[in-house]
């Protein structure tokens, strides 16, 4: 069985917990809660849209391929701006779990205070393992050569048998010639009349 690769769960649970974050920023603020300034440090300041902007890229796997978000080519850029910063997972474990203390005083956020901080322990358990972040860049799509394609194009037309019922008429014909059978039309044997009553 294959090893699991950690920063995929931790980018998705922090991705979250930051959308998370926004939503109970937004109640605290809308609904001024006592200590609503919580709140609002969870919208605007740094917790909540810094936390979807670092992590709406995905990273790279190690094996296998990797499903692009939409428009994550864009937001790729950005980050690799900050480079050792944003490749480092123990930095990013630690940025999580500090960002989630000042939203963990108001029962609002206090769920994506969780989530950030559950997202941080699996980003840790993720540079122990020597994952780090890697951009998803596209490769130049090769275009496939017309003539180099198409081998020889089919010389029957559709439905075809399957490869081993097919036989080529050159075959058909040595077998034919062999057993005496004529390759023509079959005559029939027996004369048939069409009586009108």
């Amino acid at each position: 069985m294959g090893q699991i690769e950690w920063a995929m769960w931790a980018n998705e649970q922090a991705l979250a917990s930051g959308l998370i974050l926004i939503t109970g920023g937004i109640v605290a603020t809308a609904g001024q809660f006592t200590q609503w300034y919580f709140g609002a440090y969870s919208i605007f300041s740094v917790a909540g849209v810094f936390v979807c902007l670092l992590e709406y890229p995905r990273g790279k796997r190690r094996k296998g391929s990797t499903m692009e978000r939409c428009g994550q080519k864009y937001m790729t850029k950005v980050v690799k701006l900050f480079g050792p910063l944003s490749r480092n997972y123990y930095v990013r474990a630690f940025l999580h779990l500090g960002l989630s203390v000042p939203a963990g005083f108001l029962l609002a956020t206090i769920l994506g205070t969780a989530c950030l901080a559950i997202a941080s322990g699996i980003y840790l358990l993720a540079a122990t393992r020597g994952e780090q972040w890697t951009p998803i860049e596209s490769k130049p799509k090769e275009r496939p050569q017309v003539g180099g394609t198409i081998k020889q194009p089919p010389s029957n037309p559709p439905p075809r048998p399957p490869a081993e019922a097919r036989k080529k008429p050159s075959e058909e014909q040595d077998e034919a010639a062999g057993a005496g059978v004529s390759s023509g039309p079959q005559e029939n044997p027996i004369p048939v009349t069409d009586e009108v009553v």
